[in-house]
């Protein structure tokens, strides 16, 4: 932000939205991040004499900032390679001068839309034809030593990856997904390599296995056809069979403090305990449950017709509507209007002027009311 106010991009009510946009997006992420031991040789000239040292510190912590992801650092290099001219950071301060002259009535508003219209629309004609493709560039990073396939990475529908072969028609690649804090740019093949050991069988539970992954959302374990999310402290490429059993187990106790009562003869229907209470959940909707009803009385019929009876949430969509202002008030907004600009001589009166009409109208009467009465506060002023 500090920067940004140096080179005269934006206002302090723009700073704001514009984070938080490029969070949203996913362009950038803020989060803390741990260093790494680095050691180093201290030389050092002690009483002619040569003392060499080998020390280790701690580079590259970080706390609470913000880092570019790998969709953002591709958004990034498009924008700039066919918009360098709109990316600009001069353009941006310009364009709030410019604003600043439309505002204090120095520059029209219509000629500076003009000027930068023209060169902007031919840009964006030439961007929507660019071939896919060519933006998401795979990059080689080498080849498997065991398999002697080959590897690149790239990015996908849900972020950067590393593949492992090629799609044919007897065979499946291979896919790993790089850590927040790997980029296409610059991960390494014994990096990449690293990825592929994912996902791994870590044990078995309860007569079945428990394989570690990675999704969308974050390491997880797959267990019994079911999903548990991994802790911020676990490593998927560490975690032992005893912690993967013991993160299973919290989530099915929460999941059963959750769980009120649920009915076999309709799993779709389940009482469950919310933030605000206990509640119905009946599909994809929520019911209330009304006062005076115990949650876990109720039977599965009573559950059905509450949900019966509770309409679908409808998607809340903005909808412009229409509106016709009361003539009265058109009327004295351009009455005070004119009092305030024009000033007028003693012996003048004040027009105002009229919207013509087709046809007569019983507001012509308000009108020509409001008008004198205009005028006598006009000439009464004037006469002060």
């Amino acid at each position: 932000v500090k920067k940004l106010e140096e080179m005269g991009i934006g206002r302090p009510s723009t700073y704001a939205p514009t984070i938080s946009t490029i969070v949203k997006r996913e362009y950038v992420v803020k989060e803390s991040r741990e260093g790494k031991d680095r050691k180093y040789k201290e030389i050092i000239l002690k009483n002619k004499k040569i003392v060499t040292n080998e020390n280790t510190e701690i580079t590259g912590v970080e706390k609470n900032k913000l880092f570019p992801t790998n969709i953002g650092v591709i958004v990034n290099d498009f924008l700039t390679e066919y918009f360098d001219d709109i990316v600009n950071y001069s353009f941006t301060a310009n364009v709030e001068k410019e604003f600043d002259d439309i505002a204090n009535g120095k520059k029209k508003w219509n000629n500076m839309i003009e000027d930068f219209y023209g060169d902007f629309h031919s840009k964006v004609e030439t961007a929507a034809n660019i071939d896919r493709s060519e933006i998401n560039s795979s990059r080689e990073l080498g080849f498997d030593p065991v398999s002697g396939k080959k590897i690149i990475t790239r990015l996908a529908k849900f972020g950067a990856i590393v593949q492992l072969g090629e799609v044919t028609p007897e065979e499946k690649p291979k896919y790993g997904r790089l850590k927040k804090s790997q980029f296409i740019d610059t991960i390494t093949l014994e990096e990449a390599l690293e990825l592929f050991k994912l996902p791994r069988e870590v044990g078995m539970f309860e007569e079945k296995p428990m394989v570690v992954a990675v999704g969308r959302f974050g390491p997880y374990i797959r267990h019994d056809d079911k999903f548990y999310s991994l802790g911020k402290e676990d490593d998927p490429m560490e975690i032992s069979d005893i912690r993967s059993v013991e993160l299973i187990e919290a989530k099915r106790k929460a999941d059963a403090e959750r769980l009120i009562k649920s009915f076999d003869a309709n799993p779709d229907i389940q009482i469950l305990n919310g933030r605000w209470g206990p509640y119905i959940k009946a599909g994809t909707k929520n019911v209330k449950i009304p006062k005076g009803k115990e949650a876990l009385s109720l039977t599965l019929e009573e559950c059905i017709d509450l949900a019966d009876k509770t309409p679908e949430k409808k998607s809340f969509k903005k909808v412009t509507k229409k509106t016709t202002k009361p003539i009265v008030k058109v009327v004295d907004k351009v009455v005070e209007k004119a009092i305030s600009t024009k000033k007028v001589a003693k012996s003048e009166t004040v027009t105002v002027k009229k919207s013509v009409a087709k046809k007569k109208s019983p507001a012509k009467k308000v009108v020509k009311k409001a008008e004198k009465v205009a005028e006598k506060k006009v000439i009464a002023k004037d006469k002060k």
